[in-house]
């Protein structure tokens, strides 16, 4: 991995904040985040970004670069062609200068397809290795993290199972705890000003994955279509106020 990595985080906490833009990888650093999973498509739960995005955003930050590797919206559930794909995005996301991926691989019975996942897991050393919400998808999240932990993946990003981190907390604590900090459990899914303390101080998380609580709207402008979905930008005021928020939490 990159040397620019910062692992002590804010304090013992690492805030990811999920990006699509150059602008938005500036906000993210310069608001005292240490981390950003780059996607594409957010709109649709991120894909893979284009190798002129990675390498603009690892030109204008020096905090971790975890890259998307998904080749399209919906399942996890991928043919041999879309593993091809991904295998050649991991490829390039390593050339392009990321210190990590960011990806998952179940099958059709909800469960982590191991095999497929190795397979991009070796591919993609030495960068870090982040298994996403694809966990919350399987019908046993305990067992699937089990398998996970096998593998050798670095990273769980997770709900725990539930539709956001509240309603995941319960499942959050006990992959934390039966984790021992490896892999890591990175809470994502809901993630918000009024919520964070609470799941952190459940929980235990050291790592947080934020969207939603750190972006603004732009004002109206430019030459988009009417009933085009609008660009969100990350905001650094927002950054900073969690991350000072995390601070309170040590």
């Amino acid at each position: 991995m990159i040397s620019v990595l910062h692992v002590d985080g804010i304090g013992n906490m690492i805030l990811e904040v999920c990006i699509d833009s150059v602008e938005s990888a500036r906000a993210a650093q310069e608001g005292g985040a240490q981390r950003v999973e780059l996607c594409a498509d957010l709109l649709h739960g991120g894909t893979t970004p284009s190798i002129g995005m990675i390498q603009s955003v690892r030109e204008a930050v020096s905090i971790s670069i975890h890259t998307m590797i998904r080749t399209r919206p919906g399942d996890f559930c991928y043919s041999d062609d879309e593993l091809e794909v991904m295998a050649r995005d991991i490829e390039a996301a390593k050339k392009a200068g990321s210190d990590g991926v960011v990806l998952g691989v179940l099958t059709s019975a909800r469960t982590v397809d191991s095999v497929r996942t190795k397979t991009l897991l070796d591919l993609a050393r030495p960068m870090s290795v982040t298994f996403h919400r694809a966990i919350d998808e399987c019908a046993d999240v305990v067992k699937a993290f089990g398998g996970l932990r096998q593998l050798g993946v670095d990273r769980i990003l997770t709900s725990g199972g539930g539709a956001d981190v509240v309603a995941g907390s319960d499942m959050l604590k006990t992959l934390v705890d039966s984790s021992c900090g490896h892999p890591k459990i990175l809470a994502g899914g809901g993630v918000n000003f009024q919520n964070v303390a609470e799941v952190v101080e459940k929980t235990g998380v050291k790592e947080v994955h934020a969207l939603s609580a750190l972006i603004t709207e732009p004002p109206p402008g430019g030459t988009a279509q009417l009933g085009s979905p609008r660009r969100y930008l990350v905001d650094v005021s927002k950054v900073r106020q969690m991350v000072v928020l995390l601070e309170q939490l040590q």
